[in-house]
């Protein structure tokens, strides 16, 4: 028999981000983001999940 087995890594950071409020504080670190100013690395390593999926 055959399995499906989802494997998702996930990568964590914790940025601070000088904003007038929580919201605009999100688009900021967002667009950092997307402009690869941020970039996760193996060093933000969280953990890693199995799921078989069938």
């Amino acid at each position: 028999m055959k399995y499906k087995v989802e494997i998702t890594e996930t990568l964590q950071r914790i940025v601070e981000i000088e904003s007038e409020d929580a919201e605009s504080a999100v688009k900021a670190a967002r667009q950092m983001y997307r402009n690869e100013d941020i970039v996760l690395d193996e060093g933000d390593y969280k953990g890693v999940d199995y799921v078989v999926i069938n």
